[in-house]
């Protein structure tokens, strides 16, 4: 990003007050806030946004101020006395106008001194918004409860709580020339690989635009060269302990203003299939449910398709598993009827999204119900597109990424019509493609198939398995971190 060139800050109020007044609109902007005071025989203006602000704190920086002229006798420097007095932990001196501007526009105040070339910054932010709660989308049985929050300081906080480490870096920077949206990246400094980091903040540095409109994910598609590919080539998280164990293991982090959900990077396919219950459970447990989510998994992409090529080439079938397939006739064609229940299923979730909560369960019954049934006592449906599309979607839910949910879903749909066309030449055509395109993607140079291509027999058995902690000894070497051992 260009660098804007910096406004110097002169001894004259009055020229500074005009330029604050031409550039944030203090007296056309209601929720810009103004004060003029008089300390020690000196003007001094102060200048904040209603909204961002701490009133009570803002009330005793100011009250501190005004006490100075009844206590404070001799002052040799006006500037040092009120620095020295200002009754908070963190003070910034700042000497160009285009750093104060941003800076009081993000919920700190400025404070001008006439005389002085530099202006005192103090934070006093307290953002509007929700106290931290479980997500909705990574619920656990057991475990924490707290949840990343759209503010971007309780979210370092909630970080740092679980990361009590003196290496543990939090490093913000700001992009959008408009929005200038803070964005910070997190990783442990000895654990992370130096070159992952730096990659990726010139990455960020790059970005040229006038704001982040949908934060992170805006930011996302600026880092990663997404293209046509829809597999989601970031993991977003917003449970702290999860993204604590990815910074454990050497991941990186990046947090943006006003989201909940943080990046985690650099990630392969399987990052997306874990999900924090399996290690809220003993490891046979972890196991079980890590294998019963890839099978869900697994049915959401090749059910129907299998099941389409076992309709129209029944001879694949060996003899015990010769009821498959639909035992009735229709007058309109499976293929058919298998894009209109996907499309069907696709719309009710949208509108589920869109509807209150106590709306959407009375409408999935509804639709579930009333509609499933009378399709296929019309003869608009057979049932067994009914019973396989809604597996399918079952497994689809049971995907802990959303967005690899939606791309499993779209390949899905590609298989079905590879096989309506060509048969098991298309499904086996659709299969290679899937897997090569999986094999050919790759996430911030990370290879989106590891541990199996390239194959890495341990890290291997630790996706197949969910083993003990004691057992882990080592950080995956995906992400080549500098420190290899979790234990000594």
């Amino acid at each position: 990003m260009p660098k804007e060139k910096e406004t110097p800050i002169v001894m004259k109020l009055e020229q500074n007050r005009k330029v604050m007044n031409d550039r944030i609109g203090v007296d056309a902007s209601f929720d810009i806030g103004f004060r003029t005071l008089k300390i020690l025989d000196h003007e001094v203006n102060v200048y904040y946004v209603t909204g961002l602000v701490e009133t009570p704190v803002i009330v005793e920086v100011m009250r501190q101020l005004f006490e100075m002229n009844d206590t404070t006798e001799e002052v040799t420097s006006v500037f040092q006395q009120i620095k020295d007095d200002i009754p908070h932990q963190q003070v910034e001196v700042v000497s160009n106008m285009e750093k104060v501007i941003t800076q009081v526009l993000s919920g700190l105040i400025a404070i001008f001194i006439e005389g002085e070339t530099e202006v005192f910054i103090v934070d006093v932010r307290a953002y509007p918004g929700r106290t931290p709660q479980e997500p909705d989308t990574e619920k656990v049985i057991r475990g924490a409860r707290d949840g990343y929050t759209e503010n971007i300081i309780e979210n370092t906080a909630l970080t740092r709580r679980r990361i009590r480490d003196e290496r543990l870096r939090h490093e913000i920077m700001q992009v959008g020339k408009r929005s200038k949206t803070d964005v910070c990246l997190s990783y442990i400094q000895d654990v992370a690989d130096p070159g992952l980091v730096k990659l990726i903040k010139e990455e960020i540095k790059k970005i040229d635009i006038d704001g982040l409109s949908m934060a992170d994910k805006t930011l996302e598609e600026f880092l990663v060269n997404q293209g046509r590919n829809p597999f989601p080539l970031v993991r977003y998280t917003e449970r702290p302990d999860v993204a604590a164990a990815h910074l454990f293991e050497g991941h990186v982090l990046i947090m943006v203003d006003t989201s909940p959900s943080m990046i985690i990077t650099p990630t392969t396919y399987f990052h997306h299939v874990q999900h924090a219950e399996e290690f809220r459970q003993s490891p046979p447990v972890g196991t079980f449910v890590r294998w019963v989510r890839f099978f869900g998994i697994f049915a959401s992409v090749f059910l129907l398709p299998l099941w389409m090529l076992f309709v129209m080439q029944p001879d694949l079938l060996p003899p015990n598993l010769s009821f498959i397939g639909p035992n009735e006739e229709s007058s309109i064609p499976i293929i058919y009827q298998i894009l209109l229940a996907d499309l069907g299923l696709e719309m009710l979730r949208i509108a589920a999204i869109h509807t209150p909560t106590p709306l959407s369960t009375a409408m999935g019954l509804i639709a579930a119900v009333l509609i499933g049934q009378i399709a296929i006592d019309v003869g608009m449906f057979v049932p067994e597109v009914i019973l396989y599309v809604a597996v399918s979607a079952i497994g689809s839910y049971s995907t802990p990424s959303y967005e690899l949910s939606v791309a499993n879903k779209m390949a899905r749909v590609l298989f079905v019509i590879f096989v309506a066309i060509f048969g098991i030449k298309g499904f086996m055509v659709g299969f290679l493609a899937y897997v090569l395109l999986l094999a050919s993607t790759k996430s911030l140079n990370t290879p989106y198939l590891w541990p199996f291509m390239p194959f890495n027999a341990k890290a291997a058995v630790q996706i197949l398995l969910r083993l003990s902690m004691p057992s882990l000894k080592f950080r995956p070497s995906v992400v080549h971190p500098q420190n290899n051992h979790r234990q000594n």
